[in-house]
C-alpha cells in the first residue's frame, strides 16, 4: 500500500490524463489483489466513492469527479481485473460480489478510516453498490448510496420471480421486455467467445457504438485498457448473475439512504425494474433522466448536481441527527429553498418531479404572466430555473418565488431577447457557468393592436424583435447547445391563438405569432433527429396583464385609454389564469406535443382554421365591438 502523487492517473489512448491532478495509491486486498485508487479534492471533506461499471474503468467518472472535487474528497478505483488494478488468480470465482465487498471495505478503510463514505455507482458499479449497502459487514461504513443504470441482482431476482409466479399480461410483458434487453447476459456466459471478441474486433467497434448510439463525446474515452477490462469483466456476470437470480437474498434491504437515478432511454435496463425498489430501500429518492445508459459521460453536469445535493443534504441531516443523538438512518423531510436537512429529497410531487427534477430550464419573459407562472411551476417540480426578462427586478422577483416553490437553484437575468448580442452573451454565460439548458421556454413577447395601414414601421420592428427575433435567437443559440451536447432537450415557443385566427385588429401581432408557429413546426422536423422536441403553445385570452403593456395604434390618447380598459376588463372576466398555461406547457413537453392550444377559444380557432377556413376568413372581417 502507498500513495503516488500525480502518477499518471487515468492515461487514455492518446497519452493524456482524463483524471487531471489525481493522486494515486494502491490498496492491497486480503486476497492479494492490488487496486489502483485515484483521489481528488481535500481528504478532510466528506468522501464520495465512485464505482465504475462494465466494460469501463474508473476514468468513466472523470467528468463527474472533476465537478465534485471542489466540494468533496472524491475517490475512484479500478475494480479488480480492470484498468490498472490487478486481476485475481484464477479468474473463475474471483469476481463474486462477496469478494468485491471486501475490496470496497479495504479501499474505504484506507481513504476514509474514521468516517462513512458516500457511495455512487453506475452499471455494474451500481450492482456492486446495492450489494455493499445491503451487506451486514458494511453497516456504518456507507452514509448514502446513489444508484444509476444498475439494479440489485437480489432485487432483480425477486422482481422476476413475482412476474413469473403471479403472471398477468402486464407483468409478463415487463419480464419479456427486460429479457430482450438482457440478451448480452447470455452471450457473456458463453465460454471463451466474449474474451476473443473483446480482444479482437469488438474493442475497435465499441468506441464507435458509444459515439453513434449513446452519443458519448469523442473525448479520449474509453481508455487503452478496454480489451482487458471487458474480457475480465465477463466474470462479473458468470460469477454472480445466475446464482443471484436463482436464490435472491431475502434480507437485501439497504441500510443507508438511496438516491435512484433512472435513465429513461437506457437500452439495457427497463425503468420498470425499479418500480418496487421502495420495498428494499425505505429511504429512497427517485429521479429520472431523459438520457441513455452512459450518463457519467453524457450528463456529468446533472449527475454532479444531484450527487452534490444528495450528499450535502445527508451530511447536514447527519450532523443534526448526531446533535440530537438520534439514529443516523432516520427519515428526513423534503428539501426547502435553502437546502438543509433532507436536501436529498426531490421537491415537487409525482411524475412532474421525476420528469423535471434537476433539469435546467430557461424561461424568457419570466417577469410576469405566463412566463412567471411557468418558471414557478418548473421550480415547484424541482427544476433549476433561469428567469430572463427585460425588467431585471421582475426577473429577480420571479426567481425568488420559484426558489420558494421548490427550485433548488435559480438565476435572474435582465436581457432584451430582441437584442442579438445580449442573447449571445446570455447563452455563453449560461453554458459556461451553469450548463446546457434542458428545457427552453421562449415566452417573451409584446402586444400591439391596430389596423395594418395605421401600424408604422417602428411598431412592426418592435413587435417582430420581441415576438419573432427573440424566439429565433433563443432557438438558434440554446438549441445549438442542446444539439452539440447530443442528449436531447425540449424547446417551447409561445405563439397564440392569433396564429391561426386572423383579425383586422391584430395584423402585426398575428403575423409574428404565425411566424413563431411555422418556425416551431420547421424546427420540430429538423431537430427530431437530435432528440430535441419542439412545442408551440397557442394560448387564447389569458389574464396575464399583457393589455397593460400592449400598444394601440391609430387611436387618440383618450380612445387608446378606453380601448385598453375594455380589453383588460374582458380578459379579467374570462378569468383564465396563467398557471393553467404553465401546466399545459409542462404536459406538452411530457407528451412531446407539436401544438398546444390553450383555452376553449384557442381550440375553436384551430379547429375552424383547419376544417372551416371560410368561416375564419369571414370572422376576420368583423370589427370587434371594442
Amino acid at each position: 500500500m502507498g500513495e503516488r502523487a500525480d502518477a499518471g492517473a487515468g492515461r487514455n489512448a492518446a497519452g493524456g490524463a482524463l483524471l487531471e491532478g489525481a493522486r494515486e495509491r494502491w490498496v492491497r486486498t486480503p486476497e492479494g489483489v492490488e487496486l489502483c485508487v485515484a483521489e481528488l479534492g481535500e481528504a478532510e471533506r466528506p468522501t464520495v466513492v465512485l464505482l465504475h461499471g462494465y466494460p469501463d474503468s474508473k476514468e468513466v467518472w472523470s467528468k463527474v469527479a472533476g465537478r465534485l472535487a471542489g466540494r468533496f474528497h472524491v475517490v475512484l478505483y479500478d475494480v479488480r481485473g480492470c484498468g490498472r488494478s490487478s486481476a485475481p488468480r484464477p479468474l473463475r470465482g474471483g469476481f463474486t460480489l462477496e469478494k468485491l465487498t471486501r475490496d470496497f471495505l479495504a479501499v474505504a478503510a484506507e481513504v476514509s478510516p474514521g468516517r462513512p463514505v458516500h457511495l455512487v455507482g453506475h452499471d455494474w458499479g451500481s450492482v456492486q453498490g446495492w450489494e455493499f449497502v445491503s451487506a451486514e459487514e458494511t453497516r456504518g461504513r456507507i452514509a448514502s448510496f446513489t444508484s444509476m443504470s444498475g439494479p440489485s441482482l437480489d432485487h432483480f431476482g425477486h422482481w422476476f420471480r413475482r412476474r413469473v409466479r403471479r403472471p398477468t399480461p402486464v407483468r409478463l410483458a415487463q419480464a419479456l421486455n427486460q429479457g430482450v434487453r438482457s440478451w448480452y447476459v447470455g452471450a457473456l456466459h458463453t465460454p471463451v467467445l466474449p474474451e476473443l471478441a473483446w480482444r479482437g474486433p469488438l474493442s475497435a467497434y465499441w468506441p464507435r457504438y458509444l459515439r453513434r448510439v449513446e452519443k458519448v463525446p469523442a473525448d479520449g474515452y474509453p481508455t487503452q485498457s478496454l480489451p482487458r477490462d471487458a474480457a475480465h469483466g465477463a466474470w462479473l456476470y458468470r460469477d454472480n448473475v445466475g446464482r443471484k437470480l436463482r436464490s435472491p437474498r431475502p434480507d437485501c434491504r439497504a441500510h443507508a439512504p438511496v438516491q435512484l437515478i433512472v435513465p429513461l432511454r437506457d437500452v439495457f435496463l427497463s425503468p420498470r425494474l425499479y418500480d418496487e425498489v421502495a420495498l428494499w430501500a425505505p429511504d429512497v429518492t427517485r429521479r429520472t433522466l431523459d438520457a441513455g445508459h452512459w450518463i457519467p459521460r453524457t450528463r456529468p453536469d446533472r449527475l454532479a448536481w444531484w450527487i452534490t445535493e444528495f450528499v450535502t443534504g445527508r451530511e447536514e441531516a447527519g450532523a443534526v441527527t448526531a446533535d440530537r443523538e438520534a439514529p443516523r438512518d432516520a427519515r428526513h423531510g423534503d428539501e426547502g429553498a435553502g437546502g438543509g436537512a433532507g436536501a436529498g429529497k426531490a421537491p415537487g410531487s409525482g411524475a412532474l418531479a421525476e420528469r423535471f427534477g434537476g433539469q435546467l430550464v430557461l424561461v424568457t419573459g419570466a417577469g410576469s404572466g405566463i412566463g412567471r407562472a411557468t418558471a414557478v411551476a418548473f421550480g415547484a417540480a424541482g427544476a433549476r430555473v433561469v428567469c430572463v426578462d427585460i425588467d431585471g427586478d421582475s426577473a429577480v422577483n420571479t426567481a425568488e418565488t420559484a426558489r420558494r416553490a421548490g427550485a433548488p437553484q435559480t438565476w435572474a437575468e435582465a436581457v432584451d431577447v430582441g437584442d442579438q448580442e445580449a442573447m449571445e452573451r446570455l447563452a455563453a454565460r449560461v453554458a459556461s457557468e451553469i450548463g446546457t439548458v434542458d428545457v427552453l421556454v421562449n415566452n417573451a413577447g409584446v402586444g400591439v393592436s391596430g389596423v395594418f395601414l395605421e401600424t408604422g414601421v417602428e411598431e412592426w420592428k418592435r413587435i417582430l424583435d420581441a415576438n419573432l427575433w427573440g424566439v429565433i435567437h433563443g432557438c438558434r443559440l440554446f438549441g445549438k447547445q442542446m444539439a452539440e451536447r447530443g442528449q436531447g432537450g425540449h424547446i417551447v415557443n409561445t405563439a397564440s391563438a392569433a396564429a391561426f385566427q386572423p383579425t383586422r385588429l391584430l395584423p402585426a401581432y398575428g403575423t409574428s405569432k404565425a411566424a413563431v408557429l411555422m418556425l416551431s413546426e420547421c424546427l420540430r422536423a429538423e431537430l427530431a433527429g437530435e432528440g430535441i422536441g419542439v412545442t408551440a403553445v397557442c394560448p387564447g385570452p389569458v389574464d396575464t396583464g399583457i393589455t397593460g403593456t400592449a400598444r394601440f395604434v391609430g387611436l387618440g390618447e383618450e380612445e387608446r385609454r378606453r380601448r385598453r380598459e375594455r380589453v383588460a376588463k374582458l380578459y379579467r372576466l374570462r378569468r383564465y389564469p396563467p398557471e393553467k398555461v404553465a401546466r399545459a406547457i409542462m404536459r406538452g413537453i411530457v407528451r412531446d406535443q407539436a401544438v398546444v392550444p390553450v383555452t376553449a377559444e384557442a381550440h375553436a380557432a384551430r379547429f375552424l382554421s383547419r376544417f372551416a377556413p371560410r368561416v375564419v376568413r369571414a370572422l376576420a372581417r368583423v370589427d370587434p365591438p371594442l
